[in-house]
């Protein structure tokens, strides 16, 4: 058994993967929940460069339907 195996790197705080450069961020910023027909929904995340390019708020497609 090698080192790496006995202690595993492990990194403290928030990380998420930027659903948008595919980077690791350390400050990852909340964009888009998508919900699941079974078991948890998931949350998106992206990174602090990447964030002005999303919008804030629901997507037109998360809205729900206007009733008549």
């Amino acid at each position: 058994m090698t080192g790496d195996e006995l202690f595993p790197l492990t990194l403290p705080g928030p990380v998420a993967v930027c659903c948008d450069c595919h980077g690791i961020t350390r400050a990852p910023i909340p964009v888009r929940w998508i919900q699941s027909t079974s078991g948890p929904g998931t949350t998106l995340y992206v990174c602090p460069d990447c964030a002005p390019r999303y919008s804030p708020g629901p997507q037109w497609d998360e809205l729900p339907a206007m009733r008549r």
